[in-house]
């Protein structure tokens, strides 16, 4: 396929930058509408939670995609945005994180940045819209969350350039979702995600999920990047849903 361009709707305030560019996609916008905000009123994380989202504190960003792939490798475009994300902040901003699954990204065993990946139905058909919040000043998130969040000043000592973070975030975005693409896309975004993420294999983790809480041990990806982990009771269980928290701290990054 065709590398995608952007095309970038900058706004000063924004409930969220994904609700908006939901509405845009449902009334037929093209694949690339690229929604980026100053501050969010109403930003939005996984399992509903809320996004803090300061003016200026962060990068705020939503892109429309329409994939042309089978819908079972729908999933894998968050894993894509993991790997974009971790690509950007590397190149842009000279920070190496780690991915907790299936889309925190970490730096220094804290969360910098969160994704969310929502897939809508559009009179043009189904599309994906991608969210993206990176922590760029230490104002980004209140300070009862600073043993778990961190941003690239708190990394750097100096706040990150948004705009050269934003052009490399779009260029790795657009250039993972072309390899999703191709015949052995699948493969390879699980493989770069797997070598990117200490939680991947070996990790020993508590899974909470619903009204279940239970331990185990990381086993790798199933093939739609569900999360295999081998516990001591049942054997492997596949987790496509929940929390997960490492019962022991990395020795290091695995960023390559």
């Amino acid at each position: 396929m065709k590398r995608l361009e952007p095309n970038i709707l900058r706004y000063e305030s924004l409930p969220s930058t994904n609700t908006e560019a939901i509405r845009l996609a449902s009334e037929g916008s093209a694949e690339g509408l690229t929604i980026v905000a100053d501050e969010q009123t109403a930003g939005r994380g996984r399992l509903q939670r809320t996004w803090i989202s300061p003016r200026g504190a962060g990068l705020y960003v939503s892109v429309l995609l329409r994939p042309k792939m089978p819908l079972d490798r729908w999933a894998l475009i968050t894993f894509a945005a993991s790997l974009a994300v971790s690509d950007a902040l590397f190149a842009a901003c000279d920070v190496k994180t780690d991915i907790k699954w299936p889309n925190d990204i970490l730096a220094g065993e804290r969360k910098i940045c969160g994704i969310l990946a929502e897939a809508i139905d559009t009179i043009i058909g189904r599309a994906v819209v991608v969210g993206i919040g990176i922590n760029l000043a230490r104002t980004a998130f209140p300070q009862h969350l600073a043993a778990t969040a961190t941003s690239i000043e708190e990394v750097n000592g100096y706040p990150a350039d948004r705009e050269m973070l934003l052009a490399q975030l779009l260029e790795n975005l657009f250039r993972w979702y072309e390899l999703l693409h191709g015949t052995t896309g699948a493969n390879t975004v699980r493989s770069a995600w797997i070598s990117r993420s200490s939680y991947a294999v070996g990790r020993r983790v508590m899974i909470s999920n619903a009204d279940e809480v239970f331990q185990g041990v990381t086993s790798g990806l199933e093939e739609d990047g569900a999360l295999r982990v081998e516990t001591e009771t049942e054997g492997i269980r596949i987790v496509r849903a929940g929390d997960i928290v490492s019962i022991r701290p990395s020795s290091s990054s695995p960023y390559l």
